[in-house]
């Protein structure tokens, strides 16, 4: 497949998982009284397994630079295939958002910041103390999801259940993480929606950005760095194996 296509396919998986994510957050949080953390959580699973089954074939369905940091981390991809997803992630990512802003431009919403991502001070605390802990969350959480996908992909025999088990681990790490921080693990989900904030006047998300930027990256480096190193004794087995 070309990476021109690859690229392609993250644009479009990464729009809809905006869309759809997203506009889930921003739909259920302001309209309706009840659900708001399941509904988000699963808005964003089920646009994981969407993809995953869709484009997965095409372009691995990453959607997410801390996805593809621990691919290429993880020798499955170069780092110019990396540039590029990356790239297009964020593309994706921002012409999502602009989408949203259309939908709700006149829904009568004040503090419409499109499901950016924000340090909840309510629970984390506020100043760098209640951001560092906001850091932290992003950090672990996006462990939890990247070594999951790592894990789940490191055999073929599992590409028919991997983007539901990777949707349901998604939508996993938004039921906590959704009261901390909103749940970004994805740098691009986070500053597409942070960016179009600011036609609304909205100022924080693109103030905390760097949290959603750096945090899912080191956690996906991390888990790049673990899964490996536990991995490492039974590829070498398999490759004896194999030699012989």
């Amino acid at each position: 497949m070309s990476l021109i296509k690859k690229a392609v396919a993250e644009c479009i998986g990464t729009f809809v998982l905006v869309v759809v994510g997203c506009g889930v957050a921003v739909a259920s949080s302001h309209f309706f009284d009840n659900g708001f953390l399941v509904a988000t959580a699963l808005a964003f699973g089920l646009s994981i397994v969407a993809m995953a089954y869709s484009i997965g074939n095409i372009s691995g369905c990453h959607i997410n630079p801390a996805v593809s940091l621990g691919m290429v981390l993880s020798h499955r991809m170069s780092w110019k295939e990396f540039g590029v997803y990356v790239a297009s992630q964020f593309v994706g990512a921002i012409l999502g958002a602009l989408l949203l802003e259309l939908i709700f431009m006149n829904a009568g919403i004040p503090d419409l910041n499109l499901g950016s991502n924000v340090v909840n001070t309510a629970a984390l605390g506020t100043g760098i103390g209640g951001q560092l802990l906001g850091f932290l969350a992003e950090v672990v959480l996006t462990f939890i999801f990247v070594i999951a996908i790592l894990g789940v992909t490191s055999k073929p025999e599992n590409s028919s259940v991997a983007g539901i088990v990777i949707g349901l681990v998604l939508t996993l790490v938004h039921l906590l993480g959704i009261g901390l921080t909103g749940t970004s693990v994805n740098p691009a989900r986070s500053f597409g929606p942070a960016l179009i904030a600011l036609m609304n006047g909205q100022t924080d998300p693109i103030k905390e950005i760097w949290i959603f930027l750096i945090a899912p990256l080191i956690g996906a480096a991390i888990a790049a760095f673990c899964y490996n190193w536990l991995a490492a004794e039974k590829e070498a087995q398999k490759n004896a194996a194999e030699v012989k």
